[in-house]
């Protein structure tokens, strides 16, 4: 049941602010109640050419969001006796990380989905940097197909970053290991596992793995548009986690289109929407997914600080806490991700009573977005 209330007006400020000062062509942002009723609020467009406005039940991607998924499937499998996430990952998969310097008898399950498994940051490998680097680099691979064994490559293409547990250095390429695991410990699909253990158990209707050289949506959706550029004449190989502003193109260009694009190379690579969002965020947030035991493990978190990553956070395993140091002692539970042309979002109580899901048809302009969302619906202060 969908019901209006004055209590968010201020979401629907936070939604018309994003649009006319952080530069969003169009979003939406969908709540859940305490009630159990849901809010569905939008501003901007879902197509600057046509003028049509965004509506509810969008198919979006949800970008890194879905390392919750992973993870999630991951754990079901611990409870289920198949395997334990302190296995080191040479005992499932031996060779895949035992090269580039890695050492996968000291690499754990539990390292790769809390991103402390001391692999590079592979967002910024210049392999892939390099096929989407500028505008006319987008349009010449936009529809190139990643395989699994590419991505198990990319994620030692370069040399590690710190010793496994050390520290926390985002990094896709240990999601990319963690699903060709689940397939070796299930001989089964990551696209049947998750619809096993998370989209059938929670009623995740409108939720699926993009199958192999989908490049569109099968349903309503909007169009993406990016800015998410380097200069012409940028090497990928000299972009850092500490420079790369400085390579990113001037401002003020036009947004290009990307809604038809191969997203392979995003290891959970789900489709979904924010009422499916609202769902899984309430019950990966709750415990009502997980057993007990598995659920504290997803929830023991580590510091993201330095990492140059999404700031006053701490990391569980494939989702986030805001640093309670920020929101006046209050816990807020989350998945984000953010890619050319979207940037998606879920946040929720413990108790998964109150949450909020969004989605920016461009990628992440400010992580302010998230902040200003979480103090709306959720009760929060930053910096309390």
């Amino acid at each position: 049941m969908r019901e209006r209330h004055d209590m968010h007006d201020k979401t629907q400020q936070v939604l018309e602010w994003a649009v006319s000062e952080v530069d969003i062509p169009g979003i939406v942002a969908e709540v859940k109640n305490p009630d159990g009723t849901t809010w569905f609020g939008t501003a901007g467009v879902a197509d600057v050419t046509t003028g049509a406005k965004r509506v509810p039940g969008e198919l979006v991607p949800i970008g890194s969001g879905d390392k919750a998924f992973i993870s999630s499937v991951i754990l079901t499998l611990e409870a289920e006796g198949r395997l334990d996430i302190e296995d080191p990952i040479s005992k499932w998969l031996p060779g895949v990380l035992d090269t580039g310097g890695y050492d996968g008898t000291k690499i754990t399950i539990r390292h790769l989905l809390s991103n402390t498994g001391g692999l590079f940051s592979t967002g910024l490998a210049p392999e892939l940097v390099a096929r989407y680097t500028s505008r006319s680099k987008f349009a010449q691979h936009r529809f190139d197909a990643w395989s699994q064994q590419e991505l198990l490559r990319l994620a030692v293409s370069q040399p590690p970053v710190g010793q496994p547990g050390e520290r926390f250095v985002y990094s896709n390429g240990g999601f990319a290991v963690s699903v060709a695991l689940i397939e070796k410990v299930t001989g089964k699909t990551y696209a049947q596992e998750v619809e096993r253990t998370v989209f059938q158990p929670l009623g995740l209707s409108s939720s699926y793995v993009r199958p192999e050289g989908e490049t569109t949506f099968p349903g309503p959706h909007p169009r993406a548009y990016s800015t998410q550029f380097y200069k012409d004449g940028v090497d990928p190989a000299d972009v850092t986690p500490d420079n790369w502003e400085s390579m990113v193109e001037e401002p003020g260009l036009a947004p290009l289109d990307v809604t038809e694009f191969d997203t392979s190379w995003e290891p959970g690579n789900i489709v979904s929407t924010t009422s499916d969002m609202l769902l899984l965020i309430s019950a990966v947030a709750s415990g009502s997914l997980l057993p007990p035991a598995q659920h504290r493990k997803m929830w023991t978190t580590v510091s993201t600080e330095g990492a140059n990553w999404l700031p006053h956070t701490r990391y569980g395993l494939g989702s986030f806490e805001l640093d309670p140091a920020m929101t006046g002692g209050i816990t807020v539970r989350g998945v984000a991700g953010s890619y050319w042309g979207h940037m998606f979002g879920a946040l929720a109580t413990p108790d998964g009573e109150r949450a909020v899901a969004f989605h920016t048809n461009t990628e992440a302009k400010s992580w302010e977005l998230l902040f200003k969302l979480a103090e709306a619906e959720l009760g929060i202060t930053i910096g309390a």
